[in-house]
């Protein structure tokens, strides 16, 4: 354990203390420090350069059947943050759902997950990545303008202490790449952009690779035409497709379920997908970012098969909305601010059998989206509509670019009707696919 986590766990320690002297009968506390520093560049010209350093603190305490949240910096008054949070506990609702974390459930052993790399990169590597990134996507012929580059790097840790014995902490590492520009002149300008986001800086794709990417995205959406309105197959880009799985991954979060604001609230055992997709989250993949030691209880979570051969199978809790649904939790709370909701870790969809190309070749007609505006989905009914963008699809090939439709649909029977190809993209905390989608609504001209 190092000199930050044990200054961050005396802290944690000295504010359970307090808390027990003001009347609480249990308490959990996180104590989070996170240090960044990035640099931002547009047209050669660095625009700013900022380096962050943060460190909170996040109390929950439980009186009786009562439990209030508190939140502040490590620099506060720790007695007064606690009797702060006692005091609001003694005056608020009974929650009978409230409490620690069973002591069973806690996690007995801190994995190392791999997602910690203490290279240093220094102001001035991160301001030639930022020029490199621009300079690269500047270079792509059709490229008239940058909407800016920039490269981060930083790191973060969390302490997580409990009035019955639980002590965790996890360390993080995070660097960064981004670039987006803008091809065309005037009314026909278009815009795109790439980016890299990774735990170990020697996993990062190259600037000149991001760079490349971003211009030559921006380029082939020169000159788009609409669509006729009717029906066709849809195809997601990875990045649409990781929005539609993750609108999933809501729709079977506990606290959606409980408040009946699913449309999958009364789907458990039933089909939602096809028999050839399975669904998993799984917090112990190493050199993941959706990966953790213990969840924001301390609980140890462990892989769960959210659907298995296109039946649901569980959803997502965290111990207070696992007790409201009469369940058990299966470590999936996250903490944000003082606040505690159920959250997933890494999901996973089964790839296809096809490649993208292949799947876009088997389509024939349809349409390609590589972006969505003012997307709009309603987890009550399932119903989704959103603007989109992206490819003709004819004769199996992406043709000419389109833009200034609507597609629309409803979840139940758009999840069904999915087809994967096997491009997984493990960078993100969401892993999906190219997605085809059997027909949906598209309303153009």
């Amino acid at each position: 354990m190092d000199q930050d986590t044990t200054r961050l766990l005396a802290v944690a320690e000295r504010l359970l203390g307090e808390a027990r002297q003001a009347g609480s009968d249990a308490a959990d506390v996180a104590v989070a420090s996170a240090f960044s520093r990035s640099v931002d560049v547009r047209l050669g010209h660095v625009e700013e350069t900022g380096s962050s350093e943060t460190e909170s603190v996040s109390l929950r305490v439980f009186v009786g059947d009562r439990v209030a949240s508190v939140s502040g910096d490590t620099r506060s008054d720790l007695k007064m943050l606690a009797e702060r949070a006692v005091a609001m506990a003694k005056v608020s609702p009974p929650d009978r759902f409230a409490s620690l974390a069973d002591e069973a459930r806690l996690a007995k052993e801190i994995l190392d997950l791999d997602q910690f790399d203490p290279t240093d990169v220094p102001t001035e590597s991160l301001r030639e990545t930022a020029l490199a990134l621009e300079d690269a996507a500047r270079s792509v012929p059709g490229v008239t303008n940058s909407n800016g580059a920039s490269a981060s790097a930083g790191t973060s840790s969390l302490v997580l202490a409990t009035s019955h014995g639980f002590r965790g902490h996890r360390f993080r590492s995070g660097f960064s790449r981004s670039a987006s520009v803008v091809a065309g002149e005037g009314t026909a300008m278009q815009r795109d952009y790439d980016f890299d986001s990774r735990m170990h800086y020697a996993d990062l794709k190259s600037a000149e690779v991001i760079g490349r990417e971003a211009g030559e995205r921006a380029v082939k959406r020169l000159n788009p035409g609409t669509l006729a309105t009717g029906r066709m197959p849809i195809v997601l880009d990875p990045r649409i497709a990781r929005g539609l799985l993750s609108t999933l991954v809501s729709a079977i979060n506990g606290a959606a379920i409980a408040r009946g604001t699913s449309f999958l609230k009364d789907r458990m055992g039933e089909k939602v997908l096809p028999e050839a997709m399975t669904v998993t989250d799984e917090p112990s993949l190493k050199r993941r970012p959706g990966s953790r030691p213990f969840d924001g209880e301390g609980v140890a979570g462990k892989p769960l098969t959210l659907v298995e051969a296109g039946v649901l199978k569980h959803w997502l809790l965290d111990t207070a909305t696992a007790k409201e649904l009469g369940l058990e939790t299966n470590g999936r709370a996250s903490r944000s601010g003082a606040g505690l909701s159920p959250g997933s870790t890494n999901v996973v969809l089964t790839p296809g059998q096809l490649s993208p190309q292949a799947l876009i070749a088997e389509t024939g007609l349809g349409f390609y989206v590589n972006e969505t505006i003012g997307h709009g989905t309603n987890l009550v009914t399932g119903d989704y509509s959103c603007g989109a963008s992206g490819f003709l699809i004819e004769n199996g090939e992406l043709t000419r670019p389109i833009s200034e439709v609507t597609i629309a649909g409803n979840l139940k029977e758009m999840l069904l009707a999915l087809v994967a190809a096997d491009d997984l993209d493990t960078r993100f905390s969401i892993v999906a696919p190219t997605l085809r989608i059997g027909e949906m609504t598209v309303a153009g001209r």
